[in-house]
């Protein structure tokens, strides 16, 4: 695993950013689309989510699991309903979300956000000690909730 993280530190953000912008794109244009995205992240792929909702108008529904959110600036971007999960004892993401949220307000973002008590960064993944089960049910649920809002026709 600290192999992967290094290894993952030496990649180019911009690059993985365009290349997830393809990949929705090809998603989009593709004969079985609906013409609706939606995107669901973890930890790193939480902050692909944000990324994409500021980069993608077109994205429709976006749910980062404790991802890096999005700047400030970028909120007025945002066209995607985001529902957004933290977990309660996550000290660096949740330290940034204060600003984003005012950011969201300000700027009308729809989002809706919840905070997993008792809960680690990475609840949802269930090889790790931190896995909490209730908290990773109550969140998909709450995901797959959303999307049908926001997906469905």
């Amino acid at each position: 695993m600290k192999k992967a993280l290094a290894m993952q530190r030496t990649l180019d953000g911009a690059k993985i950013t365009d290349d997830f912008v393809a990949a929705a794109e090809f998603l989009l244009k593709h004969p079985q689309s609906t013409g609706k995205l939606g995107a669901v992240g973890f930890c790193f792929g939480g902050g692909m989510v944000n990324r994409l909702a500021v980069r993608m108008p077109q994205l429709a529904a976006g749910v980062p699991f404790y991802g890096s959110p999005p700047a400030s600036q970028d909120a007025p971007k945002i066209k995607a309903a985001l529902l957004l999960h933290f977990a309660e004892r996550d000290p660096n993401i949740n330290a940034r979300w204060p600003d984003c949220e005012a950011a969201f307000k300000t700027n009308g973002v729809k989002y809706e956000a919840y905070v997993y008590p008792k809960t680690n960064h990475g609840f949802h993944n269930d090889t790790t000690p931190r896995y909490d089960d209730a908290a990773a049910k109550l969140a998909w649920q709450r995901t797959i909730d959303h999307f049908n809002k926001t997906l469905k026709s």
